[in-house]
């Protein structure tokens, strides 16, 4: 099942409109390209890989402008789409939103969910402070170095 190419063309550029807007800092603006994308999409949208990619985009760029609880929201709704259980980043990102909302066993396996998919490479231009937590609430790797 794939989306027409008139609907995949108009969310495509949807999207990438939002991603330049986020580039920029512009949150609120690029939340709404995402938005208006995701709106195109067919019901159950949840069906649509697309559907994915929004959420996430509307996830990070809520995160990044500091929304945390509509950043955990659209994180949330986005595990229920195709592909996203399992990715490190969307992971790392729902986890990073738990732990500023004070949430910490959601965000401890979160963030552990995606230090196991990616390595503490995925952990490299974040804040320290989520992976330094994270030592706190892991046993180191076998080998001891993390």
């Amino acid at each position: 099942m794939a989306l027409s190419n008139e609907i995949h063309e108009k969310v495509v550029q949807l999207s990438s409109e939002g991603d330049r807007l986020a580039e920029a800092g512009d949150y609120f603006p690029a939340v709404q390209r995402y938005i208006e994308a995701l709106d195109l999409l067919p019901e159950p949208r949840t069906d649509w890989e697309a559907c994915t990619w929004l959420l996430v985009a509307i996830g990070d760029a809520n995160f990044r402008a500091g929304h945390h609880e509509q950043a955990r929201a659209a994180l949330i709704d986005a595990m229920h789409c195709p592909g996203a259980i399992g990715n490190p980043f969307i992971h790392l990102r729902l986890g990073q939103t738990q732990f500023e909302l004070g949430n910490m066993d959601c965000a401890n396996d979160e963030l552990a969910r995606a230090y196991m998919g990616a390595g503490k490479e995925i952990f490299s231009e974040e804040d320290p402070k989520y992976f330094m937590h994270l030592q706190t609430v892991l046993l180191p790797p076998a080998n001891g170095k993390w």
